[in-house]
């Protein structure tokens, strides 16, 4: 088993990523950006998640989080698995969404590929914790997670991405309630 990416200290902050699997373009729609912000939100309010940063791209959520009161592991665990079957479920009833099938076949087909998983998979199993243990790989972090949607081409400028917390960094009023990393 390998030992390279785990929460090894509780009680510090870390850098996480994760993706749909096959890096499906999933977060488009703004129904589907909202289910993985109330799950945050509840995961913060119920969990003792904390956010130092965010940001949702199209296949991907970047993190810097901490806790104060369950394990990260089992907190990213519960929101992968809960975001998994409300997306699931809001993909099936979307009148609007045109991939419908193609993207239920293609989470359908990841999780037959896997044994950890009942016939259904939305997101790679990795979350890649990166322990933040200087204040220069905090700001390397929050630097490259703020930047990605610049980078993309979705914007100019890093704080005119409203699903980041890069608003907030800006002196702003993000979608999420944060702590700023000091």
């Amino acid at each position: 088993m390998s030992t390279k990416y785990k929460f090894r200290n509780q009680s510090s902050q870390y850098f996480v990523s994760f993706a749909t699997v096959y890096w499906i373009d999933l977060f488009i729609r703004n129904e589907y950006r909202t289910i993985l912000l109330d799950s945050l939100v509840y995961c913060q309010k119920e969990k003792g998640l904390e956010i130092y940063a965010w940001c949702i791209m199209t296949s991907h959520v970047h993190l810097i989080i901490g806790t104060t009161n369950n394990k990260m592991e089992d907190i990213l665990r519960d929101f992968k698995s809960h975001t998994s079957r409300l997306l699931r479920k809001e993909i099936a009833i979307n009148s609007q969404e045109s991939r419908k099938e193609w993207l239920l076949w293609m989470m359908e087909r990841a999780g037959k590929k896997n044994g950890n998983n009942k016939g259904f998979q939305l997101w790679q199993q990795n979350n890649h914790p990166i322990e933040l243990w200087d204040n220069y790989m905090k700001e390397q972090k929050l630097e490259y997670l703020h930047q990605n949607p610049v980078i993309s081409g979705f914007v100019y400028s890093a704080e005119d991405y409203i699903y980041s917390s890069a608003r907030d960094y800006a002196g702003e009023k993000g979608l999420l309630e944060i702590k700023l990393l000091q």
